[in-house]
């Protein structure tokens, strides 16, 4: 069985800190690949500005310089919300000799009480979690925890800085930034 790692997210921007916690758990758990997601709208956020192809773009130039980072666009082809639960599903059935493991922050892991059939999903997938700032690891669902250096990076505080025309030139890789000011997302 392969073992691959799941990253969902709106990834807008995709930043140093998705990739960091891709990398630090595809060590620890000795998967072979991690796969990004990116969602076209999650279901427990308001929609993006920013559309989903651009979003795209900038993670694929983001993860195309490792060797072990994937693009699955499963749920962008799906359109509209999409919940971990028909994704995990739809994986399993295309790729039954593959074992998944779906990574998320500790900001998920407390909210997973909330997730869309969380008891029939976690009989069909193991959880990773990782520390984010401001947040306990700690839920009654079984999830396996890869401890990891924090990095305070998030989408948010990099849009807001865009938009206040400060820097984020070391927070995102070289061909996100350029991609971000080319097009001037998320600027004023």
């Amino acid at each position: 069985m392969k073992r691959i790692g799941l990253l969902g997210g709106t990834f807008n921007p995709p930043h140093l800190g998705h990739l960091w916690i891709a990398e630090e758990v595809r060590i620890a758990m000795e998967l072979e690949e991690i796969w990004f997601i990116p969602t076209y709208t999650p279901p427990h956020k308001v929609e993006t500005k920013i559309d989903a192809s651009d979003r795209l773009n900038m993670l694929d130039l983001a993860i195309r310089d490792n060797e072990y980072f994937k693009l699955n666009t499963i749920e962008l082809e799906r359109k509209g919300k999409s919940y971990t639960l028909q994704t995990i599903k739809a994986l399993k059935a295309d790729y039954p000799d593959h074992d998944f493991f779906f990574i998320i922050g500790a900001d998920m892991v407390e909210y997973l009480p909330n997730w869309y059939k969380i008891d029939e999903l976690i009989q069909l997938i193991e959880f990773i979690g990782v520390k984010r700032s401001g947040y306990k690891l700690e839920t009654s669902y079984p999830i396996n925890v890869v401890d990891i250096p924090m990095v305070d990076i998030s989408s948010s505080m990099i849009r807001e800085r865009v938009f206040n025309e400060r820097s984020v030139k070391y927070m995102v890789p070289d061909p996100v930034y350029r991609y971000m000011r080319e097009y001037k997302l998320y600027e004023n």
